[in-house]
């Protein structure tokens, strides 16, 4: 009996159908695989970042900026005195904006950091100072209003000029310990600033090693940097930021909790440490919230559904299981406006528990 054309057309394409689904699902089960094995390196070197790290002190610091206390229409010198004697701060972020220190050209004025650095060494604290161009808060970029006009070669030096004032006022400070370098330097999507070129970044880190060559240089990217720092300069430690919940003004108009794990930090730490031999910090650990009007004018219900006492909890947890081993808290400011402005020491309370914990577990 003779098969029907109609039959037979049928028949091959069924077996077309058949065989683009077999190659399909290879692909897909290849890609799984594929996928699984990526996953699964990731994880494992964050564990042996984590589980090589595990013995070795956890120092926790916060990041202090006397404008943003302000800001808050707080007294600079009570904050900083409070988080010293009332939450036992031992390890300070400090900031050296460039047109808060000079504000005309060649006329200084330090007396804002040098009553920081004598609160700090009076307290027996130690001191990781932000130098550069951009250092944190906005605008990022802190150039003096005389330097915008200048050309790139002209404010360069100028910098630089600067930098050197800075670093040679206070390297000889028993409180100095590191100085972090151009804040997320790359960062192009954040901030007003004039240059993001890695020949000034390569320039500014061995001009600071040339003149300080005994305390370590700190260079930090965003979390939201894809990638190893492979490229020039290699600083002596690397530093990275975490925000975990933010408010997405763009897309969703909702608040948004980046979903990457502990490990996920943990693995761009150890991978970097494989890659380069360097270690990595945590310079910026989101501890302030991220609301959809300005902070201050925000209500306090709308600062907690971005951060609350419980979530500043899990923060301090949070850092300490990527393995790293020193964090910077940011957004200290706002913990004490919270308590002074409005007798709500919730966020304060949790802060001095978790340091006094970390500190005491360290210790030990």
């Amino acid at each position: 009996m003779k098969v029907r054309p109609s039959t037979k057309h049928h028949t091959t394409r069924l077996r077309h159908w058949h065989t683009k689904r077999d190659v399909v699902q290879k692909i897909a089960i290849w890609l799984m695989l594929i996928v699984f094995f990526v996953i699964s390196t990731m994880y494992g070197i964050a564990r042996w970042y984590i589980w090589q790290n595990q013995n070795k002190p956890m120092v926790v610091g916060v990041t202090f900026i006397p404008s943003y206390a302000r800001y808050y229409d707080l007294d600079p010198k009570q904050t900083m005195r409070a988080l010293i004697d009332e939450l036992n701060v031992k390890q300070f972020r400090l900031v050296s904006y460039w047109d808060e220190s000079e504000p005309n050209p060649g006329q200084y004025d330090f007396s804002e950091l040098d009553w920081q650095f004598k609160y700090a060494e009076d307290a027996g604290a130690k001191v990781s100072l932000a130098i550069g161009l951009r250092q944190p808060r906005w605008p990022e970029c802190h150039m003096p209003k005389w330097a915008m006009s200048q050309t790139k070669e002209q404010w360069q030096n100028e910098l630089k000029k600067y930098m050197k004032t800075v670093i040679e006022r206070y390297k000889n400070s028993p409180a100095l310990e590191s100085y972090q370098l151009e804040n997320e330097y790359f960062m192009t999507v954040f901030g007003e600033c004039p240059d993001h070129s890695r020949d000034r970044l390569i320039d500014e880190y061995h001009f600071v090693k040339q003149i300080d060559p005994e305390h370590p240089v700190i260079i930090s990217r965003s979390n939201n940097a894809v990638g190893l720092p492979l490229g020039q300069p290699r600083p002596d430690e690397f530093g990275i930021s975490i925000y975990k919940r933010v408010w997405d003004k763009n897309i969703t108009k909702r608040y948004f909790e980046y979903p990457f794990p502990a490990w996920f930090y943990g693995f761009l730490a150890g991978a970097g440490k494989i890659a380069t031999g360097k270690d990595m910090i945590i310079h910026e650990l989101q501890a302030e919230p991220w609301a959809p009007t300005e902070t201050k004018t925000a209500s306090l219900a709308e600062q907690n559904k971005s951060l609350d006492p419980k979530r500043l909890r899990q923060r301090f947890t949070y850092g300490e299981a990527t393995g790293m081993r020193e964090m910077y808290l940011w957004g200290v400011e706002w913990w004490y406006w919270r308590k002074v402005k409005f007798n709500d020491p919730g966020v304060w309370d949790v802060a001095k528990q978790e340091i006094n914990r970390i500190q005491s577990q360290s210790s030990q």
